[in-house]
Order: C-alpha cells, then sequence, then structure tokens
C-alpha cells in the first residue's frame, strides 16, 4: 500500500512539474493557433465609389495560423482565413464577395521563457477577391482580382497548460481594390481592416 502510495504521489509531482513549466517555445518548435477573429474594414473609396458612399460590413470568422520557431523569441507566421463581405452604397446593398488574405508575419516574442508571451509582427499580405456577387442596379461590378500591402500584428499567449496557451492578437492588414461596370471605372477601394481575434493555441 505504501509503494502505490509513493507511486501516486511521484506521479502527481511529475504531473504538476509538468504543468508548470515555462511557456517557453524552443529552436523548431510550431505553435498552431485557432483564433475566433472579428474583421472591421476601415473604408476609404475614391470616384464614383466614394461619391456613392461604398462601405463594406464587419463581419465574424474562423482563423488558423502556424508559426515557426526561428529561434525562442522569434518566430514566422502564416496566417489563413476567409471572409464574406457585404458592400453597401447610400442608396442599398451592392451585393457580396469574398476575401482570402493568408499573411506572412516575422514575429518577435517579448518575455520568451515566461507564461505569458506579448509578441508584435510585420509582414505582408495577399489578398485575392472571388465568389464577386455585386452589381449595380442590373449591372454587375468587376473588380480587381487580388493586391499585395503590408500587415502589422500584436498579441499575447498566455499558458494554461504545459502545450496549452490562450491568445489575443489584434492585427492591421492593407488590402485594396478597384472596381468597374460595362467598362467604365468606379474607382478604387481601400478596405484595411483591423482584424481582431482570440482563440487557443497549442505547442509542438
Amino acid at each position: 500500500m505504501r509503494k502505490h502510495s509513493l507511486f501516486a504521489a511521484a506521479l502527481l509531482s511529475a504531473a504538476l512539474s509538468a504543468a508548470c513549466l515555462p511557456a517557453r517555445a524552443d529552436q523548431g518548435d510550431i505553435l498552431a493557433r485557432v483564433r475566433a477573429i472579428s474583421i472591421e474594414p476601415e473604408v476609404s473609396a475614391g470616384g464614383t465609389l466614394g461619391t456613392i458612399g461604398t462601405g463594406v460590413k464587419n463581419t465574424i470568422v474562423p482563423e488558423l495560423d502556424f508559426v515557426y520557431m526561428v529561434r525562442p523569441s522569434i518566430g514566422i507566421e502564416l496566417i489563413l482565413a476567409t471572409s464574406r463581405h457585404q458592400v453597401s452604397s447610400n442608396s442599398g446593398a451592392l451585393g457580396g464577395v469574398n476575401v482570402l488574405p493568408p499573411t506572412l508575419l516575422l514575429q518577435y516574442y517579448f518575455n520568451a521563457a515566461g507564461k505569458v508571451r506579448p509578441y508584435v509582427g510585420a509582414g505582408v499580405n495577399y489578398t485575392l477577391f472571388y465568389n464577386n456577387g455585386l452589381h449595380a442596379g442590373d449591372t454587375p461590378v468587376s473588380i480587381k482580382n487580388s493586391s499585395f500591402g503590408p500587415a502589422l500584428q500584436a498579441g499575447v499567449d498566455v499558458q494554461v497548460a504545459h502545450n496549452l496557451f490562450l491568445n489575443f492578437d489584434v492585427k492591421k492588414i492593407w488590402m485594396r481594390t478597384s472596381a468597374s461596370a460595362d467598362g467604365v471605372s468606379l474607382g478604387s477601394l481601400k478596405i484595411d481592416p483591423l482584424v481582431v481575434g482570440v482563440g487557443v493555441g497549442m505547442r509542438f
């Protein structure tokens, strides 16, 4: 009985020690996160699109990202998400369009060996617009299909178990397109969303 008690105590001690290990991510580790993100466009439109008061509505979608740790304090993150946004004008709805903006960021982690690890990041996004359902009355509206733009990021990981952490993240992404109808330019549209996310992650 005493042996069983000692064995159980040893197991409990090992489990508690593992749970208390620092959240340090070592070189070569991979972090995987799943977030719910709120995409909040900050719209600026030119030409006819500006005249008619074009706006792009907020949306909430899931996001997946992977980080490869180059060093304990430096990571490279690839962010994957897609969303559909409804576009409107002063006179009513113009329809919807899907946006796919894969984003690559170089990150720096503060307090790399701690349980609370703030980070900042900077990089580039490639935005693909697809499944375009925009129209002006009965006239289809064509848009430029893709764009490149910068991206900035700040966030924090908070360890809750040995390889499990909570995440809060804010990104600013610059993306733009242009529109035309019947071959006539309608102007430019800068979407430039603020992306606010919360989720969980694991270290592998």
